[in-house]
């Protein structure tokens, strides 16, 4: 019997897509005796998140640190380099496997808890029913559904993109070789991500955007100092410029994209990266009594439940922000909601990790918002050339910063760029949740040496303010 107490269907619960909160959704589901599918469009399970998204991009970064050498350079110059002439398939190779080895990480955790997956594209043809098109077509039935399609690139008609000399992200890892000039289209988390990686090997990079500034939801020092690091490395920022064409000029084999102030750039290649659009435009919804909001995104509430009550949507489909971790959370809470179990998310905490070179995390309320609501508030700084692991690791540049209440002391939010931003986050959070004051670093023993010690650095900094 299903989740309704009905028996007319074949499963409790369909999911469409595997990636993180597909993948949970179902897990959290199975371990409630619930019977689910799984219908995944590619041939192996794990969605974007796994093929050509998180796990491949953040492999490739970390290929692109052990070949560059950028983090030894400290220490051996500026020149160091593990390889001369790093090709594309020297950040690949690692990638491969390390894609292979989650695909089957996912599979033997769907195997392990009885879930059935499907191959195919899914369309709905009813609010309860899927039809799954492969080499044959298929039915299935389920008393709820999961939506967690996920996205692709957003593409333009007016843009030329022919994978090999303008491409889009997910086309960048089948390059042949990499370009020695690169103009990036879109300075949103993915264009700054592939152009700090691409930057650190000694690519030129001109960064393009229409937005007078970058990453608007991060702290302004944070992306001050992201700024100022990628332009040592010889980055060019033409943000606040609108771009009206964009294609290749035959005659000098150049690729070219004229701004809307008349500038016109050219460079070897070019990467399009212009926001996601959700493949929710591929599932037929309208069968079901949906409709699609902008760029293909799925309207849900608070408990994840679209217009139509035992449908769900969860990830990247349905919009901010789009994150493997949050997604994750997503569809777990979406699987308990639906089958009356307890559960809870603290979403006012939620950290960020932003994969440029440096790396970017935090978590909690900027100094913008705290001002905007006007909020007081002070701010304790730990900058990495003071910490001896941050010398270890050659990492000058990096800092922590932390925002707290001036008369409570409670802790607002945590702020980090450098070497290992998106793991020590994490210690900032538990705090947060927790609605512990800045007081707790200062009278909190950590080890030594370690990144951590950057916490009870900058809470001295801040309460020496006060």
């Amino acid at each position: 019997m299903n989740g309704n107490g009905n028996t007319n269907y074949q499963y409790d619960l369909v999911v469409i897509g595997s990636g993180p909160a597909g993948q949970k959704a179902a897990i959290s589901a199975a371990k409630m005796r619930k019977k689910v599918a799984v219908i995944e469009r590619k041939r192996t399970v794990g969605g974007v998140c796994v093929h050509t998204g998180t796990i491949p991009s953040k492999t490739m970064r970390e290929a692109v640190l052990y070949f560059s050498g950028i983090r030894q350079r400290v220490f051996y110059g500026r020149s160091y380099a593990v390889k001369d002439h790093i090709q594309m398939q020297d950040l690949t190779f690692r990638v491969q496997g390390m894609v292979q080895r989650e695909t089957d990480i996912i599979k033997s955790q769907l195997s392990r808890n009885h879930v059935d997956i499907y191959e195919g594209e899914a369309k709905f043809t009813d609010a309860h029913t899927i039809e799954i098109c492969c080499e044959t077509t298929q039915r299935i039935t389920g008393a709820h559904v999961l939506i967690a399609c996920g996205t692709r690139p957003a593409h333009s008609a007016e843009i030329p993109i022919d994978g090999k000399r303008i491409f889009d992200s997910d086309q960048l890892p089948e390059l042949a070789e990499l370009p020695r000039e690169l103009i990036v289209v879109g300075a949103g988390v993915v264009g700054l991500e592939y152009a700090s990686m691409l930057s650190a090997l000694g690519v030129e990079i001109t960064l393009l955007d229409q937005r007078p500034g970058l990453l608007d939801f991060a702290d302004r020092e944070i992306i001050d100092n992201l700024t100022f690091q990628l332009r040592q490395q010889g980055m060019v920022f033409r943000l606040g410029e609108k771009v009206v064409q964009i294609g290749v000029d035959e005659a000098r084999d150049r690729v070219f994209a004229t701004l809307e102030s008349g500038k016109k750039l050219h460079a070897e290649a070019l990467l399009y990266t212009v926001g996601r659009q959700g493949n929710g435009d591929q599932l037929g919804v309208e069968a079901a009594g949906l409709q699609l909001g902008d760029r293909g995104k799925i309207k849900v509430n608070e408990n994840f439940q679209t217009d139509v009550p035992h449908i769900y949507a969860a990830g990247d489909v349905i919009g901010f922000p789009a994150l493997a971790s949050t997604s994750m959370e997503q569809g777990r809470l979406a699987a308990c909601h639906m089958f009356g179990t307890a559960h809870g998310m603290n979403g006012t905490v939620l950290p960020y990790g932003i994969y440029t070179i440096p790396e970017i995390s935090m978590v909690g309320k900027t100094e913008l918002e705290l001002t905007q609501a006007k909020v007081p508030y002070e701010i304790g700084v730990a900058r990495y050339e003071e910490l001896a692991k941050g010398q270890m690791l050659g990492d000058q540049q990096g800092m922590l910063k932390l925002i707290f209440h001036t008369e409570t002391l409670k802790l607002l939010g945590v702020h980090i760029i450098g070497d290992r931003a998106a793991e020590i986050v994490h210690i900032g959070q538990a705090v947060l949740a927790l609605n512990g004051t800045i007081e707790y670093f200062r009278d909190t023993v950590f080890n030594y040496p370690t990144m951590a010690e950057a916490y009870k650095v900058a809470a001295f900094d801040g309460l020496n303010k006060i």
